[in-house]
């Protein structure tokens, strides 16, 4: 994810006030690469970087002082900067783009740049999507192309979530999850049987090919949008 929090009047004094936060877990290569990207475009601007989301609420909080939550998740990290730094300007490039969907009302209404991409754009695609940013554009076609891409959403139930959340987040077995929701072991055999079927995953196929159903289950999910 990029925040981009520029500070200008007109076009000429751009790049001399812009200030740039570019956010990611990932490894230390990809983040000196990215940075030398941005330095390329943008030479007088001051980039700052951060591979947690503590410690880009501290580079926010030498933008702009005042902040006193503390956010664990990138989506949450999101969702403080469009409430309380209505001011900037946002790229937000993931592997994972569609689960910006769960705060697609926020961003519609969101005042300045919000321009959703995957990691997967070349270097000039990703410097044209910074540029429409800057430009205070919001462009989100990438989240509803996945969007459209996975129609099973609608389908999806609230116990379906649950068991998602309680397996992968919690690390739960099957006989804990049961009791934790109050229903039968094979009632959660169940959930799991539909869920997998809503996501397209033929289990029966998997075991014949010796695959783990369960780790399928949740790349299908993650590629979906619906676990982190």
């Amino acid at each position: 994810m990029i925040t981009i929090k520029p500070r200008y009047t007109n076009n000429l004094s751009l790049q001399a006030s812009l200030k740039i936060l570019l956010v990611d877990d990932a490894n230390e290569i990809f983040l000196s690469e990215t940075v030398e990207m941005l330095n390329s475009q943008y030479r007088d601007a001051k980039i700052l970087t951060a591979q947690t989301t503590d410690i880009a609420l501290h580079q926010i909080k030498l933008f702009k002082p005042g902040l006193k939550a503390k956010i664990s998740t990138g989506i949450q990290l999101l969702i403080y900067i469009i409430s309380n730094h209505p001011e900037t300007n946002l790229f937000v490039c993931s592997e994972y783009i569609e689960t910006l969907e769960r705060i697609h009302p926020k961003i519609k209404v969101y005042q300045k740049g919000f321009v959703a991409a995957r990691k997967c754009l070349s270097d000039t695609e990703m410097m044209q999507r910074v540029d429409w940013s800057l430009q205070g554009l919001t462009h989100l076609k990438d989240i509803h192309k996945d969007i459209h891409k996975n129609k099973f959403k609608s389908q999806l139930k609230p116990e379906w979530q649950r068991l998602l959340n309680l397996a992968f987040r919690e690390g739960l077995q099957d006989k804990v999850i049961a009791q934790n929701i109050r229903v039968s072991e094979r009632m959660v055999r169940n959930y799991w049987n539909g869920l997998q079927e809503v996501l397209g995953i033929d289990s029966g196929k998997l075991k014949r090919q010796g695959k783990n159903i369960r780790i399928v289950t949740l790349n299908r999910a993650r590629e979906a949008g619906l676990i982190d």
